[in-house]
């Protein structure tokens, strides 16, 4: 489980990739950001993925923008003669959202301009690079599915909990069928909103439900309970202790979960998958409870090796899928690896449980690091193999 830790801490890294020695001239083709605030015309991104922001501060001395998980990497802003700070990332950055922040005077600060979204234990500000394959997280015209906040009761922490529920589109028109169920957690950082505002876990599903890739499903998105580790704190995520979320998952959220929807309630029809913390959740939680689980997916989230396969009785003959997902940035030779701790080969690990005969795929994002693109494309390709009866 260390070994799956360090891939863990490892993939957090920086979301803009390095520039080249020579920089190519930035296209002064700039538009409004897809997530901006109505009538907002900044942040702007052009056609090469550069951003350029401009924020009405007057009275500051210093304006820095924070781009990715944690606020890594910056931009520091220039103040014009009308006041306002104005700058321009000082490379592209990869397709897809990323999370911002403002530095103003040394305080923290969101972006007035653009939408905001729950990561790094904050709403923090958003901003999305067009991607080029786009379509199949795009609103189109196709018969949607819901998105429904639940309440549920949780007797083990005495509170009552909230989970997000995707219903595929055809959940309403027939009373009788009953669905086969994903619990999809998030990462750290996050929490139960972030697949379907983030992730566009929706309207990815609506797509592929659609074009006929993948059997209707339901979605479940709950908090994993992971916020108040830090990973720089004393002991950090490797104190991190499951058996809580795992109580409120197992015992709480899912018995409430089928007697509320029209569910499929066994193992072959029940998969576990998540990005980043969530999937080292997933693999806590699920091959130890083979007999809830059928499918397995690690998101940006660890790996499963054969020794894995071994020590866990039953995982042979039980799990149906182990889908194990990387972005290509993630897996550059290069990345930093915590002192001490091994690194694994995700990849080579799916290509030896397969060869053990344990169904695996293991699918690489191109040109991605540990972000929302990443984890978006890694869904596309996981969902189509979920439920194959």
């Amino acid at each position: 489980m260390k070994i799956a830790l360090a891939v863990l801490l490892a993939a957090a890294v920086a979301n803009v990739p390095a520039t080249a020695q020579t920089a190519p001239a930035i296209a002064e083709d700039f538009k409004p950001s897809p997530l901006n605030q109505p009538g907002q015309q900044y942040p702007q991104v052009n056609s090469q993925g550069y951003v350029r922001f401009r924020i009405a501060a007057p009275d500051a001395k210093a304006v820095k923008v924070s781009l990715g998980l944690g606020g890594r990497g910056g931009t520091t802003l220039n103040k014009a003669a009308d006041g306002a700070w104005t700058g321009t990332s000082e490379g592209p950055l990869d397709e897809g959202f990323h999370y911002y922040h403002l530095t103003i005077d040394g305080g923290t600060f969101n972006d007035p301009g653009t939408l905001n979204f729950y990561g790094s234990t904050r709403w923090e500000s958003g901003i999305e690079i067009p991607a080029h394959d786009a379509e199949f997280y795009a609103l189109k015209n196709v018969p949607h599915g819901q998105v429904s906040q639940i309440l549920f009761p949780s007797p083990s922490t005495g509170t009552q909990r909230r989970a997000y529920v995707y219903t595929p589109p055809a959940y309403g028109d027939h009373a009788q069928e009953r669905y086969p169920v994903l619990y999809l957690q998030h990462g750290w950082g996050e929490d139960e909103t972030a697949w379907a505002n983030q992730g566009h876990a929706n309207l990815i599903m609506d797509n592929l439900i659609a074009a006929g890739k993948a059997r209707p499903f339901i979605i479940v998105m709950t908090y994993g309970m992971t916020n108040d580790v830090r990973p720089g704190s004393p002991g950090g995520l490797s104190s991190f202790d499951i058996k809580p979320f795992q109580t409120v998952l197992l015992d709480e959220l899912i018995p409430y979960v089928d007697s509320h929807f029209r569910t499929l309630k066994d193992q072959p029809h029940r998969a576990m998958a998540g990005l980043s913390m969530g999937g080292f959740e997933t693999k806590l939680i699920a091959p130890k409870n083979l007999d809830t689980f059928a499918y397995i997916g690690l998101l940006s989230g660890g790996t499963v090796s054969l020794d894995d396969v071994k020590s866990f009785p039953g995982y042979r003959e039980k799990v149906k899928l182990t889908f194990v997902s990387y972005g290509s940035r993630e897996l550059d030779p290069g990345r930093a690896t915590p002192p001490g701790m091994p690194r694994a080969d995700p990849r080579a690990n799916a290509q030896q449980i397969k060869s053990a005969g344990v169904p695996s795929v293991f699918y690489v994002s191109p040109d991605t690091g540990h972000e929302f693109m990443t984890w978006r494309r890694s869904l596309k390709e996981m969902a189509p193999l979920l439920f194959r009866d």
